[in-house]
């Protein structure tokens, strides 16, 4: 028998985070634009989490994100600054104060974030000229990814909700915002991933989709991948983001 969704965060009913959360508000606003196949099948997916926890953003399903009618709106709004977080060169390191409020001027801080592997941001960003236009933004990250589950391809990325969890603060610092519960993502985040760990060492508890899934990892695996940097290694999610380039 299927398990009830809430089609909000799209967890199980019976583990629903909607009434835990409190969404913080923010004078940025954040656009997530999920990969079709980021949206429908990732059920930990850190951008949903992300979404719940911040007021002032969005979360769309997107490819081509050219199209997207929301997409379409903010580029055209002249009141709202629209950049895209996304590391490189040219990007401004928000780390380096490289932008500034006078950049801004009377408009709104717009940051759109592609919530997908690498691999497939890339594909999204190819189909999308207009996002290619924008200024880039980017962050030297203040410590290192705190994903247990999954491995990072290689020290300097993160994932969706740690990478704006680091925007944030870097816009605090410049004063560009206020980061007023710097606490709260970071909280969601492990106690996401806390979840998932307890169900992977659950004896009583049927896999539904992976019957041969490798074995959760012991407590010290766990607590040397959390302190040790040179435990990231290949994994099929790759998120960003490195500022010092």
């Amino acid at each position: 028998m299927p398990r009830e969704t809430c089609y909000r965060c799209f967890w199980p009913k019976a583990h629903c985070w909607c009434a835990s959360i409190e969404p913080m508000r923010t004078r940025t606003r954040f656009v997530l634009l999920m990969h079709p196949k980021e949206w429908k099948r990732e059920k930990a997916a850190t951008g949903r989490l992300t979404h719940l926890c911040l007021a002032d953003s969005e979360a769309h399903m997107a490819l081509a994100c050219d199209d997207h009618p929301a997409v379409q709106a903010i580029l055209r709004d002249p009141s709202m600054f629209p950049v895209l977080l996304y590391p490189g060169e040219g990007a401004r390191n928000l780390s380096r104060g490289e932008l500034t409020a006078a950049d801004l001027g009377d408009r709104r801080l717009v940051v759109f974030l592609l919530d997908a592997t690498w691999g497939r941001a890339r594909k999204m960003l190819k189909l999308s000229p207009r996002l290619q236009d924008l200024p880039r933004i980017a962050f030297t990250a203040t410590a290192p990814s705190r994903y247990l589950i999954k491995r990072q391809p290689q020290e300097g990325c993160l994932s969706t909700l740690e990478a704006v969890h680091e925007t944030l603060l870097a816009l605090d610092a410049c004063g560009l915002d206020r980061y007023e519960r710097p606490d709260q993502l970071l909280a969601v985040f492990d106690r996401m991933q806390q979840f998932h760990l307890d169900c992977a060492r659950d004896p009583d508890r049927v896999p539904r989709r992976h019957p041969r899934a490798t074995p959760a990892p012991s407590a010290a695996e766990v607590a040397r991948r959390h302190t040790d940097p040179s435990a990231a290694v290949t994994s099929r999610r790759r998120r960003f983001v490195r500022g010092d380039g």
